[in-house]
């Protein structure tokens, strides 16, 4: 714990933006360790998912949102909630932008909803890696008449380019407060969250574009191997909504299932810090995304934003 509250800063940072910005990318990186999922597709954050910064002079808790995107299903329509609820008392809003694409409606979208805030809002513009230089000016232009940016810091989460100067910035806007997690945790989800997240990543980045939104993971057991205390037992399903999804994701003679599970016992062990004995399983729950009592049971529970 910090010596003296007097001198410590702590709050909590929304990052809000399009699909797809690289706001996961920059939770790890920040973070250190792999809690939220990455994956070229978008939409592929859900949940809410705090990731804890413990430093010695600060504390900040991140909040990396669901992308902002017209909902085309409930389950659309609870990522839209979860997005808007997070700039609710918050500290400091971090608005992510591609350095790769010009503004859209959805840049428009969310800027309309941080009208009126009086919260700082920083303009980040991440993947600054992928582009030259001598076009950071423009694009820092395109976007300063919009919206009146507390700051505007480029950065590349990737390869880690001014990191350390928005986590300093950021510090200083901080109001003085105390430690609110213990400086060894780095996240508020459960185990049992991450290591979904880390089955549906697998998911995500082996199966062709029907799939990835279809899917849900749920954890039936965790437990540790009576007869082999070093070894922890996973079992889990795979919810899709088709049949047809059920062949693909299994793969032909189950080989694509058996990748996933390799794939992932791999993150689960480092999260673990244990052998890991995972087991899959694939049901069919048909448009589960438009049913309620399905979303609560998968872990998309309103009522805890």
């Amino acid at each position: 714990m910090q010596e003296n509250i007097s001198n410590y800063k702590s709050g909590f940072i929304s990052i809000i933006g399009r699909p797809n910005v690289g706001k996961s990318t920059f939770l790890n990186r920040v973070i250190g360790q792999k809690i939220a999922i990455m994956s070229d597709k978008p939409q592929t954050t859900r949940n809410k998912i705090q990731g804890v910064l413990t430093r010695e002079q600060s504390q900040m808790v991140f909040i990396d949102t669901p992308g902002i995107h017209k909902p085309k299903h409930k389950l659309g329509e609870f990522m839209i909630k979860v997005s808007k609820n997070t700039l609710r008392e918050v500290d400091v809003i971090m608005f992510m932008v591609n350095a790769e694409q010009t503004i859209g409606k959805g840049d428009e979208f969310i800027l309309e909803l941080l009208e009126g805030t009086k919260t700082p809002v920083f303009l980040v513009i991440n993947k600054i890696d992928q582009i030259h230089p001598d076009e950071l000016i423009g694009i820092i232009d395109s976007y300063k008449g919009k919206f009146d940016f507390a700051e505007i810091i480029p950065i590349s989460a990737l390869e880690g380019n001014n990191i350390e100067n928005l986590l300093a910035t950021i510090e200083n806007y901080l109001p003085e407060g105390p430690q609110y997690y213990p400086a060894d945790q780095i996240t508020d989800h459960p185990e049992r969250f991450i290591i979904s997240e880390l089955i549906r990543e697998k998911v995500l980045h082996l199966t062709r574009e029907e799939i990835p939104h279809s899917i849900a993971v749920v954890i039936d057991k965790i437990k540790r191997d009576e007869e082999n205390e070093n070894m922890i037992r996973v079992q889990a399903t795979i919810m899709v909504e088709r049949d047809s999804q059920k062949g693909i994701v299994i793969g032909k003679r189950g080989a694509l299932l058996k990748e996933v599970g390799t794939l992932a016992r791999k993150d689960i062990e480092m999260l673990l810090g244990s052998k890991v004995f995972l087991e899959l399983w694939v049901k069919v729950q048909k448009d589960w995304r438009n049913k309620m009592t399905h979303l609560r049971d998968f872990g998309y529970r309103e009522d805890e934003y």
